[in-house]
């Protein structure tokens, strides 16, 4: 037994997961009323409280292969990052548990470091003009998955809606997916992405908290 364990260590890792080498990226950004719904409430996460007003926050910044598929938990040479380099990321990922979770199956397939992985993403995001109108969502509200898309398209003229992907859960509206290069630009989706869009033709928008 123990020499299959050790043998089971020396294996390497699968083509698809190795630290560099992917097409493009998926930036997502997870709707948190959602998130409190249908996960957060019950782990009473603090995030989840009232007066919070938290709507999109960074889930992660994703590496992606042509054709659909993703690499995740990646060997890379580039060490984890510390506690304190995650604490210091709370306000992107919204806690540090998140930022060292997406770093950790995420990040390690970029080949950066966590700090140049972290600061992708801040990049990604700043370049993103977040839609004023989620900010009003009081009351929960039944919408079509291309009205959030077109609400972000009029925030952002140079996207289009191939190049988003609205994702839904237990009929809510949970994360906005945009597909981005290497150089973070704006690029349509592949088509197996598409396939995750919702279809719902009403899907509910949870109001802030």
């Amino acid at each position: 037994m123990l020499l299959i364990v050790a043998g089971l260590t020396l294996l390497p890792a699968r083509a698809q997961d190795r630290a560099g080498q992917f097409d493009h990226y998926l930036l997502a950004l997870s709707w948190m009323p959602a998130f409190c719904a249908l996960e957060g409430d019950r782990r009473a996460d603090a995030r989840c409280a009232p007066g919070t007003g938290l709507g999109w926050m960074v889930h992660g910044l994703w590496p992606q292969h042509a054709g659909g598929d993703w690499p995740e938990y990646c060997q890379t040479a580039e060490r984890a990052p510390s506690r304190r380099e995650t604490a210091a990321q709370a306000d992107l990922f919204d806690a540090a548990g998140a930022a060292w979770h997406q770093w950790n199956k995420h990040g390690r397939c970029t080949g950066l470091s966590a700090a140049a992985y972290y600061a992708l993403t801040r990049e990604a995001l700043a370049q993103l003009v977040l839609p004023e109108v989620f900010d009003a969502i009081r009351t929960p509200l039944s919408v079509a998955p291309e009205v959030v898309e077109a609400a972000f398209i009029e925030a952002n003229p140079a996207l289009t809606q191939e190049m988003m992907i609205t994702t839904c859960r237990n009929g809510a509206i949970v994360e906005l997916r945009l597909c981005l290069t290497r150089g973070l630009e704006p690029r349509p989706c592949e088509r197996a992405l598409l396939r995750r869009e919702c279809t719902l033709g009403a899907a509910r928008l949870e109001a802030l908290r």
